[in-house]
Protein backbone atom coordinates (compact mmCIF):
# COMPACT_ATOMS: atom_id res chain seq x y z
CA UNK A 1 0.00 0.00 0.00
CA UNK A 2 1.70 3.68 -1.04
CA UNK A 3 1.16 6.49 1.09
CA UNK A 4 0.08 9.31 -0.74
CA UNK A 5 -0.16 12.91 1.46
CA UNK A 6 -1.91 15.60 -0.76
CA UNK A 7 -1.41 18.90 0.58
CA UNK A 8 -4.58 21.19 0.80
CA UNK A 9 -8.18 21.31 1.69
CA UNK A 10 -10.43 22.77 -1.15
CA UNK A 11 -12.00 21.91 -4.32
CA UNK A 12 -9.33 21.16 -6.39
CA UNK A 13 -7.62 18.90 -3.31
CA UNK A 14 -10.80 16.69 -3.25
CA UNK A 15 -10.72 16.47 -6.94
CA UNK A 16 -7.10 14.96 -7.02
CA UNK A 17 -7.75 12.74 -4.21
CA UNK A 18 -10.86 11.21 -5.80
CA UNK A 19 -9.02 10.83 -9.42
CA UNK A 20 -5.94 9.39 -7.68
CA UNK A 21 -8.29 7.33 -5.72
CA UNK A 22 -9.94 6.49 -9.24
CA UNK A 23 -7.47 5.21 -11.04
CA UNK A 24 -5.53 2.95 -8.21
CA UNK A 25 -6.68 1.32 -5.49
CA UNK A 26 -4.14 0.25 -3.82
CA UNK A 27 -3.41 3.36 -2.24
CA UNK A 28 -3.60 5.12 0.73
CA UNK A 29 -4.63 8.76 1.20
CA UNK A 30 -3.81 11.60 3.21
CA UNK A 31 -4.62 15.61 3.31
CA UNK A 32 -3.38 18.26 5.31
CA UNK A 33 -5.83 20.47 6.31
CA UNK A 34 -8.62 18.73 4.01
CA UNK A 35 -12.31 19.27 5.10
CA UNK A 36 -15.46 17.31 5.40
CA UNK A 37 -15.49 16.21 2.28
CA UNK A 38 -12.19 14.63 2.03
CA UNK A 39 -13.00 13.29 4.97
CA UNK A 40 -14.64 10.53 3.32
CA UNK A 41 -11.72 9.64 1.00
CA UNK A 42 -8.74 10.38 3.05
CA UNK A 43 -7.56 10.51 6.28
CA UNK A 44 -7.43 14.48 7.37
CA UNK A 45 -4.09 15.77 9.21
CA UNK A 46 -4.97 18.84 11.04
CA UNK A 47 -1.83 20.89 9.82
CA UNK A 48 -1.92 23.75 8.05
CA UNK A 49 -1.11 24.19 4.26
CA UNK A 50 1.56 26.56 4.97
CA UNK A 51 3.42 24.60 7.24
CA UNK A 52 6.55 23.96 5.27
CA UNK A 53 8.32 22.94 8.44
CA UNK A 54 5.31 20.74 10.32
CA UNK A 55 4.11 19.56 6.93
CA UNK A 56 7.98 17.62 6.40
CA UNK A 57 7.99 16.49 9.60
CA UNK A 58 5.06 14.71 9.64
CA UNK A 59 5.78 13.28 6.23
CA UNK A 60 8.58 11.89 7.57
CA UNK A 61 7.66 10.63 10.75
CA UNK A 62 4.39 9.00 8.93
CA UNK A 63 6.66 7.35 6.13
CA UNK A 64 4.60 8.86 2.91
CA UNK A 65 5.91 7.59 -0.09
CA UNK A 66 4.25 11.30 -2.03
CA UNK A 67 4.01 14.23 -1.17
CA UNK A 68 1.59 16.27 -3.91
CA UNK A 69 1.29 19.76 -3.11
CA UNK A 70 -1.49 21.64 -4.57
CA UNK A 71 -2.18 24.97 -3.83
CA UNK A 72 0.29 28.46 -4.57
CA UNK A 73 1.15 29.55 -0.87
CA UNK A 74 3.29 25.93 0.02
CA UNK A 75 4.89 26.06 -3.59
CA UNK A 76 5.53 29.89 -2.91
CA UNK A 77 6.83 28.77 0.57
CA UNK A 78 9.58 26.26 -0.91
CA UNK A 79 7.42 23.45 0.15
CA UNK A 80 8.45 20.75 -2.83
CA UNK A 81 12.53 22.22 -1.96
CA UNK A 82 12.21 21.50 1.52
CA UNK A 83 10.48 17.69 0.84
CA UNK A 84 13.28 17.31 -1.85
CA UNK A 85 16.12 17.97 0.95
CA UNK A 86 14.43 15.62 3.18
CA UNK A 87 14.65 12.80 1.09
CA UNK A 88 10.51 12.86 0.35
CA UNK A 89 9.15 12.11 -3.44
CA UNK A 90 7.17 15.66 -3.98
CA UNK A 91 5.10 16.61 -6.68
CA UNK A 92 5.29 20.59 -7.76
CA UNK A 93 7.62 22.70 -8.98
CA UNK A 94 10.31 24.33 -6.53
CA UNK A 95 9.85 27.62 -5.16
CA UNK A 96 12.25 29.13 -7.99
CA UNK A 97 10.25 27.56 -10.69
CA UNK A 98 7.10 28.78 -9.20
CA UNK A 99 7.81 32.43 -9.07
CA UNK A 100 6.01 31.99 -12.92
CA UNK A 101 2.79 32.68 -10.37
CA UNK A 102 3.63 34.41 -7.16
CA UNK A 103 5.24 36.60 -8.68
CA UNK A 104 3.50 38.54 -11.56
CA UNK A 105 6.15 40.65 -12.87
CA UNK A 106 8.68 37.74 -13.17
CA UNK A 107 6.17 35.92 -14.89
CA UNK A 108 5.62 39.76 -17.50
CA UNK A 109 9.55 40.10 -17.53
CA UNK A 110 9.99 36.33 -18.94
CA UNK A 111 7.45 36.56 -21.53
CA UNK A 112 8.71 39.87 -22.85
CA UNK A 113 12.57 38.35 -22.71
CA UNK A 114 11.64 35.10 -24.53
CA UNK A 115 8.94 36.55 -26.98
CA UNK A 116 5.67 34.76 -25.26
CA UNK A 117 2.86 36.70 -26.41
CA UNK A 118 1.11 38.77 -23.39
CA UNK A 119 -0.08 42.52 -23.01
CA UNK A 120 2.08 45.19 -23.23
CA UNK A 121 3.05 46.39 -19.33
CA UNK A 122 4.55 48.27 -16.98
CA UNK A 123 6.24 47.65 -13.13
CA UNK A 124 6.13 49.49 -10.67
CA UNK A 125 7.49 49.46 -6.54
CA UNK A 126 6.78 53.74 -6.07
CA UNK A 127 3.05 54.05 -5.93
CA UNK A 128 3.66 57.82 -6.66
CA UNK A 129 5.17 56.49 -9.94
CA UNK A 130 2.58 54.12 -11.11
CA UNK A 131 -0.31 56.99 -10.49
CA UNK A 132 2.06 59.82 -12.54
CA UNK A 133 1.87 56.75 -15.26
CA UNK A 134 -1.92 55.90 -15.09
CA UNK A 135 -2.32 59.69 -15.72
CA UNK A 136 -1.34 59.67 -19.39
CA UNK A 137 -2.63 55.98 -19.39
CA UNK A 138 -5.38 54.95 -21.63
CA UNK A 139 -8.05 53.05 -20.56
CA UNK A 140 -9.88 50.95 -19.39
CA UNK A 141 -6.39 49.54 -17.95
CA UNK A 142 -5.35 46.85 -15.57
CA UNK A 143 -3.57 47.16 -12.94
CA UNK A 144 -2.81 43.72 -10.24
CA UNK A 145 -0.54 43.24 -7.30
CA UNK A 146 2.68 42.14 -7.91
CA UNK A 147 2.30 38.73 -5.24
CA UNK A 148 -0.35 35.95 -4.21
CA UNK A 149 -3.62 37.60 -3.30
CA UNK A 150 -6.13 34.73 -3.76
CA UNK A 151 -7.22 35.09 -7.06
CA UNK A 152 -8.50 38.70 -6.49
CA UNK A 153 -5.51 41.00 -6.63
CA UNK A 154 -6.56 42.17 -10.54
CA UNK A 155 -8.17 45.41 -11.28
CA UNK A 156 -10.09 46.52 -14.12
CA UNK A 157 -10.16 49.97 -14.18
CA UNK A 158 -12.16 52.45 -16.61
CA UNK A 159 -10.67 55.81 -15.92
CA UNK A 160 -7.97 57.43 -13.81
CA UNK A 161 -9.89 57.83 -10.97
CA UNK A 162 -10.64 54.09 -10.59
CA UNK A 163 -6.99 53.48 -11.60
CA UNK A 164 -5.51 55.48 -8.70
CA UNK A 165 -7.83 54.01 -6.36
CA UNK A 166 -6.68 50.84 -7.36
CA UNK A 167 -2.78 51.63 -6.40
CA UNK A 168 -4.05 53.23 -3.19
CA UNK A 169 -5.65 49.75 -2.51
CA UNK A 170 -2.88 47.55 -3.30
CA UNK A 171 -0.12 49.77 -2.67
CA UNK A 172 -0.75 51.83 0.55
CA UNK A 173 -3.59 50.28 2.25
CA UNK A 174 -2.09 47.23 1.55
CA UNK A 175 -5.21 45.40 0.92
CA UNK A 176 -3.78 41.95 -0.29
CA UNK A 177 -0.75 42.15 2.61
CA UNK A 178 2.78 41.81 1.11
CA UNK A 179 1.36 41.16 -2.16
CA UNK A 180 0.81 44.50 -3.07
CA UNK A 181 4.42 45.89 -2.59
CA UNK A 182 4.81 46.10 -6.48
CA UNK A 183 1.56 46.33 -8.73
CA UNK A 184 1.93 45.29 -12.58
CA UNK A 185 0.04 47.64 -14.88
CA UNK A 186 -0.91 46.02 -18.06
CA UNK A 187 -3.00 47.35 -21.32
CA UNK A 188 -6.65 45.73 -21.55
CA UNK A 189 -6.66 43.13 -23.60
CA UNK A 190 -10.59 41.26 -25.16
CA UNK A 191 -11.73 38.60 -26.03
CA UNK A 192 -12.74 35.13 -24.94
CA UNK A 193 -10.58 33.70 -21.69
CA UNK A 194 -9.58 29.53 -21.46
CA UNK A 195 -7.60 27.93 -19.13
CA UNK A 196 -4.97 25.38 -20.00
CA UNK A 197 -3.59 23.26 -17.45
CA UNK A 198 -0.77 21.10 -18.76
CA UNK A 199 1.58 18.60 -16.71
CA UNK A 200 5.20 19.48 -17.17
CA UNK A 201 8.09 17.00 -16.15
CA UNK A 202 11.14 19.83 -17.41
CA UNK A 203 11.68 18.34 -20.86
CA UNK A 204 8.03 17.58 -21.97
CA UNK A 205 4.73 19.40 -21.93
CA UNK A 206 1.40 17.33 -22.07
CA UNK A 207 -1.51 19.77 -21.98
CA UNK A 208 -4.97 18.49 -20.64
CA UNK A 209 -8.86 19.41 -22.37
CA UNK A 210 -9.32 22.90 -21.96
CA UNK A 211 -11.45 25.02 -19.51
CA UNK A 212 -13.24 28.32 -19.00
CA UNK A 213 -13.84 29.72 -15.69
CA UNK A 214 -16.64 31.88 -14.66
CA UNK A 215 -14.54 34.59 -12.06
CA UNK A 216 -17.71 36.75 -11.53
CA UNK A 217 -20.05 36.61 -7.97
CA UNK A 218 -22.91 36.66 -10.46
CA UNK A 219 -24.68 35.73 -13.51
CA UNK A 220 -23.94 37.78 -16.41
CA UNK A 221 -20.27 38.09 -15.47
CA UNK A 222 -21.94 40.94 -12.70
CA UNK A 223 -20.50 41.33 -9.75
CA UNK A 224 -16.90 41.53 -7.87
CA UNK A 225 -14.24 38.51 -8.75
CA UNK A 226 -13.87 35.57 -6.64
CA UNK A 227 -11.61 32.81 -6.86
CA UNK A 228 -14.05 30.77 -9.49
CA UNK A 229 -17.89 30.46 -9.56
CA UNK A 230 -18.10 27.54 -12.27
CA UNK A 231 -15.86 26.02 -15.03
CA UNK A 232 -16.80 23.74 -18.20
CA UNK A 233 -14.53 21.94 -19.98
CA UNK A 234 -13.27 21.68 -22.95
CA UNK A 235 -14.23 25.37 -24.67
CA UNK A 236 -15.04 24.99 -27.91
CA UNK A 237 -13.49 27.98 -28.82
CA UNK A 238 -10.18 26.52 -28.27
CA UNK A 239 -9.92 24.95 -32.15
CA UNK A 240 -7.41 22.48 -32.97
CA UNK A 241 -5.88 25.30 -35.21
CA UNK A 242 -5.45 27.15 -31.73
CA UNK A 243 -4.03 24.49 -29.89
CA UNK A 244 -1.30 23.63 -32.51
CA UNK A 245 -0.40 27.59 -31.94
CA UNK A 246 -0.38 27.27 -28.20
CA UNK A 247 1.27 24.45 -27.88
CA UNK A 248 4.30 25.94 -30.10
CA UNK A 249 4.21 29.53 -29.50
CA UNK A 250 3.08 29.54 -25.65
CA UNK A 251 3.58 26.22 -24.30
CA UNK A 252 6.78 25.09 -25.49
CA UNK A 253 8.80 28.02 -25.64
CA UNK A 254 7.67 28.55 -21.27
CA UNK A 255 9.60 25.11 -20.59
CA UNK A 256 12.18 26.41 -23.09
CA UNK A 257 12.33 29.40 -21.35
CA UNK A 258 12.44 28.25 -17.25
CA UNK A 259 14.95 25.58 -18.51
CA UNK A 260 16.98 28.68 -20.25
CA UNK A 261 16.74 30.54 -16.59
CA UNK A 262 17.78 27.57 -14.34
CA UNK A 263 14.75 27.20 -13.67
CA UNK A 264 13.70 23.41 -14.09
CA UNK A 265 9.65 23.21 -14.07
CA UNK A 266 7.92 19.44 -13.02
CA UNK A 267 4.80 19.79 -11.71
CA UNK A 268 1.83 21.59 -13.24
CA UNK A 269 1.20 25.09 -15.16
CA UNK A 270 -1.66 26.68 -15.46
CA UNK A 271 -1.80 28.82 -18.88
CA UNK A 272 -4.49 31.45 -18.67
CA UNK A 273 -5.30 32.44 -21.84
CA UNK A 274 -6.97 35.16 -23.91
CA UNK A 275 -7.93 35.00 -27.73
CA UNK A 276 -7.66 38.63 -29.19
CA UNK A 277 -8.32 40.63 -31.80
CA UNK A 278 -4.45 40.25 -32.56
CA UNK A 279 -3.65 36.77 -31.53
CA UNK A 280 -3.71 34.82 -28.60
CA UNK A 281 -1.97 35.76 -25.97
CA UNK A 282 -0.95 34.83 -22.50
CA UNK A 283 -3.01 36.60 -19.09
CA UNK A 284 -1.04 35.27 -16.51
CA UNK A 285 0.45 31.44 -15.35
CA UNK A 286 -0.25 29.48 -12.32
CA UNK A 287 2.06 27.10 -10.50
CA UNK A 288 -0.17 24.32 -10.09
CA UNK A 289 -4.08 23.26 -10.92
CA UNK A 290 -6.67 25.83 -11.18
CA UNK A 291 -9.80 25.76 -8.68
CA UNK A 292 -12.33 24.77 -10.00
CA UNK A 293 -11.12 24.30 -13.61
CA UNK A 294 -9.33 21.14 -11.90
CA UNK A 295 -12.82 19.87 -11.35
CA UNK A 296 -14.66 19.70 -14.91
CA UNK A 297 -11.23 18.30 -16.52
CA UNK A 298 -10.82 15.58 -14.26
CA UNK A 299 -14.12 14.55 -15.02
CA UNK A 300 -12.78 14.10 -18.23
CA UNK A 301 -9.83 12.47 -17.84
CA UNK A 302 -9.55 8.74 -18.37
CA UNK A 303 -6.02 8.33 -17.38
CA UNK A 304 -4.90 6.90 -14.34
CA UNK A 305 -3.40 10.45 -12.41
CA UNK A 306 -1.05 8.44 -10.18
CA UNK A 307 0.92 7.01 -13.19
CA UNK A 308 1.00 11.19 -14.51
CA UNK A 309 2.30 12.64 -11.41
CA UNK A 310 4.87 9.40 -11.54
CA UNK A 311 5.93 10.19 -14.76
CA UNK A 312 5.76 14.31 -14.26
CA UNK A 313 8.73 13.33 -10.73
CA UNK A 314 10.51 11.05 -12.78
CA UNK A 315 10.83 13.05 -16.22
CA UNK A 316 9.21 9.90 -18.21
CA UNK A 317 6.16 11.89 -19.19
CA UNK A 318 6.82 11.57 -23.07
CA UNK A 319 5.56 7.88 -22.59
CA UNK A 320 2.63 8.85 -21.01
CA UNK A 321 -0.64 8.67 -23.09
CA UNK A 322 -3.86 11.02 -22.09
CA UNK A 323 -7.10 9.50 -23.01
CA UNK A 324 -9.84 11.91 -22.66
CA UNK A 325 -13.58 11.30 -22.81
CA UNK A 326 -15.93 12.33 -25.45
CA UNK A 327 -18.34 15.15 -24.21
CA UNK A 328 -17.81 17.72 -21.80
CA UNK A 329 -18.51 18.99 -18.07
CA UNK A 330 -19.53 21.40 -15.92
CA UNK A 331 -18.86 22.31 -12.25
CA UNK A 332 -21.06 24.75 -10.63
CA UNK A 333 -19.91 26.21 -7.61
CA UNK A 334 -22.12 26.25 -4.32
CA UNK A 335 -20.90 29.76 -2.14
CA UNK A 336 -21.82 31.20 1.33
CA UNK A 337 -24.36 33.80 0.69
CA UNK A 338 -22.05 37.38 0.68
CA UNK A 339 -18.94 35.78 -0.52
CA UNK A 340 -16.46 37.05 -1.91
CA UNK A 341 -17.09 39.74 0.83
CA UNK A 342 -18.60 39.02 4.00
CA UNK A 343 -20.09 35.44 4.55
CA UNK A 344 -21.33 33.24 7.52
CA UNK A 345 -19.78 29.69 8.13
CA UNK A 346 -21.31 26.97 9.88
CA UNK A 347 -24.88 26.56 8.14
CA UNK A 348 -26.10 22.93 8.07
CA UNK A 349 -25.50 21.02 4.57
CA UNK A 350 -28.63 18.95 3.99
CA UNK A 351 -29.16 16.86 0.04
CA UNK A 352 -25.75 15.57 -0.67
CA UNK A 353 -27.51 12.00 -0.14
CA UNK A 354 -29.78 12.89 -2.80
CA UNK A 355 -27.73 13.60 -5.84
CA UNK A 356 -27.31 11.13 -8.82
CA UNK A 357 -24.09 8.38 -8.55
CA UNK A 358 -23.07 10.24 -12.21
CA UNK A 359 -22.55 13.49 -10.22
CA UNK A 360 -19.19 14.49 -8.31
CA UNK A 361 -20.02 17.00 -5.54
CA UNK A 362 -16.59 18.48 -4.46
CA UNK A 363 -16.07 19.91 -1.30
CA UNK A 364 -14.31 23.12 -0.92
CA UNK A 365 -15.24 24.73 2.41
CA UNK A 366 -16.85 21.99 4.15
CA UNK A 367 -17.02 20.76 7.86
CA UNK A 368 -17.72 17.56 9.79
CA UNK A 369 -19.67 18.48 12.92
CA UNK A 370 -19.50 16.89 16.38
CA UNK A 371 -22.69 15.22 15.27
CA UNK A 372 -21.31 14.01 12.30
CA UNK A 373 -23.25 16.19 10.02
CA UNK A 374 -21.50 18.43 7.51
CA UNK A 375 -21.59 22.47 7.90
CA UNK A 376 -20.33 25.23 5.68
CA UNK A 377 -16.86 26.51 6.45
CA UNK A 378 -15.88 28.87 3.70
CA UNK A 379 -16.99 31.35 0.73
CA UNK A 380 -16.47 28.64 -1.77
CA UNK A 381 -18.40 25.70 -0.38
CA UNK A 382 -19.18 23.25 -3.18
CA UNK A 383 -18.16 22.42 -6.70
CA UNK A 384 -21.26 19.80 -7.85
CA UNK A 385 -19.55 18.71 -11.21
CA UNK A 386 -21.20 16.77 -13.87
CA UNK A 387 -20.52 15.15 -17.43
CA UNK A 388 -22.56 15.02 -20.66
CA UNK A 389 -22.54 14.26 -24.47
CA UNK A 390 -22.19 18.16 -24.31
CA UNK A 391 -22.18 21.37 -22.50
CA UNK A 392 -25.89 21.71 -22.42
CA UNK A 393 -26.37 18.18 -21.11
CA UNK A 394 -23.71 18.59 -18.74
CA UNK A 395 -25.57 21.85 -17.73
CA UNK A 396 -29.13 20.09 -17.17
CA UNK A 397 -27.33 17.45 -14.93
CA UNK A 398 -25.29 20.00 -13.15
CA UNK A 399 -28.38 22.44 -12.21
CA UNK A 400 -30.83 19.35 -11.74
CA UNK A 401 -28.12 18.39 -8.53
CA UNK A 402 -27.74 21.24 -7.32
CA UNK A 403 -31.64 21.94 -6.50
CA UNK A 404 -31.51 18.79 -4.26
CA UNK A 405 -28.48 20.69 -1.97
CA UNK A 406 -29.52 22.86 0.49
CA UNK A 407 -27.75 25.42 3.30
CA UNK A 408 -28.82 28.80 4.29
CA UNK A 409 -27.72 31.76 2.22
CA UNK A 410 -26.37 29.27 -0.91
CA UNK A 411 -25.96 30.84 -3.54
CA UNK A 412 -24.51 30.36 -7.09
CA UNK A 413 -24.44 31.17 -10.84
CA UNK A 414 -27.49 29.89 -13.14
CA UNK A 415 -25.59 30.68 -15.79
CA UNK A 416 -21.82 28.47 -15.51
CA UNK A 417 -21.80 27.39 -19.39
CA UNK A 418 -23.82 29.40 -21.39
CA UNK A 419 -21.20 31.53 -23.01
Amino acid sequence: MRKVLVVGGGGREHAILWKLKQGNEALELFCAPGNGGIAELATCVPIKADDVEGMVTWSKENGMDLVFVAPDDPLALGMVDALQEADIRAFGPTKAAAEIEWSKSYSKWLMKKYGIPTAAFEVFDDADKAIRYLSEANYPIVVKADGLALGKGVLICDDFEQAKQAVQEIMLDKKFGAAGAQVVIEEFMTGPEVSVLAFCDGKTILPMVSAQDHKRAYDGDEGLNTGGMGTFAPSPKFTPELQEYARKVIFEKTVEALNAEGRIFKGVIFFGLMITPDGLKVLEYNARLGDPEAQSVFMMMDTDLMEVVDAVIDGTLDQVSFQWKDGNAVCVVMASGGYPQKYESGKLIEGLDDVEDSVMVFHAGTKLGEDGRLYTNGGRVLGVTAAGRDIQHAREIAYRNIEKIRFEGAHYRKDIGIK
